[in-house]
């Protein structure tokens, strides 16, 4: 399966490693062939051009020519706290749009976002504007 546990552990791994202290988050890439790719958010002193957590990931999947097959991003607020399952922004959505609409996302599970879902682009954006031209 493109998206499971070991997808989500190696961005719960990656946020740990990076933000060992107060809050901090990662995501997590796994690509057609199996491969993992992490990455973490760029934060600036101007808030304007922040990234996300998936952004280098899909950059690096872009640069590599290769295809994305399911994403996962978490966050947590403290070291002591749980790491919460994030579903891509829209941002996100529209970048990982590029690989198609069955591209899988993890989301909450409903009532526990320590818990996630598999949902594919085209779940969560059942009237994506790209829609009437694929």
């Amino acid at each position: 399966m493109a998206l499971d546990q070991e997808l989500v552990d190696a961005a719960i791994a990656q946020a740990a490693a990076r933000f060992p202290a107060g809050n901090g988050g990662a995501a997590a890439l796994r690509l057609a062939d199996g491969q993992i790719l992490t990455s973490v958010c760029l934060e600036t002193p101007n808030e304007a051009v922040n990234l996300c957590h998936e952004t280098g990931a899909i950059c690096e999947a872009y640069r590599r020519k290769a295809t994305v097959a399911a994403s996962v991003c978490v966050s947590r607020e403290a070291p002591d706290a749980p790491f919460l399952i994030l579903t891509p922004c829209g941002v996100c959505q529209e970048r990982l749009a590029t690989w198609g609409p069955d591209v899988v996302a993890a989301v909450p599970a409903p009532g526990d976002a320590t818990r996630w879902q598999a949902k594919t682009l085209r779940e969560l954006q059942p009237h994506y504007w790209r829609n009437i031209f694929l």
